[in-house]
């Protein structure tokens, strides 16, 4: 079964408010055994436009994926990011099949 993914771009505009949304978000990512794989580290736009933080975060499945950002859990933490961000967030499934290269 492949993975779920969250894929998400962001603009900090409230530092203080923000941190109150990570703190909210820690019992919903623990809950769909949530794992980032990308939060905010180095990065530089070779095509379009960047926002100042990128986050990519994978769970067990597209499903969970789902049923976390749907969740009451994180639904309360999204309350607390609308007006302490700006951000896009994709949910996407992920591909298990052949790679380039046979690999």
């Amino acid at each position: 079964m492949p993975k779920g993914y969250w894929v998400a771009r962001v603009d900090v505009t409230d530092d203080e408010a923000y941190k109150k949304y990570i703190a909210a978000n820690a019992e919903p990512f623990a809950e769909f055994s949530a794992r980032f794989l990308v939060r905010a580290g180095t990065h530089e736009a070779v095509e379009g436009k960047a926002r100042s933080r990128n986050v990519v975060i994978e769970f067990p499945s597209y499903e969970a994926a789902l049923a976390c950002y749907r969740s009451p859990a994180y639904q309360h933490a999204v309350s607390l990011r609308r007006n302490a961000s700006e951000s896009e967030l994709v949910i996407i499934e992920g591909y298990d099949g052949p790679q380039p290269g046979g690999g």
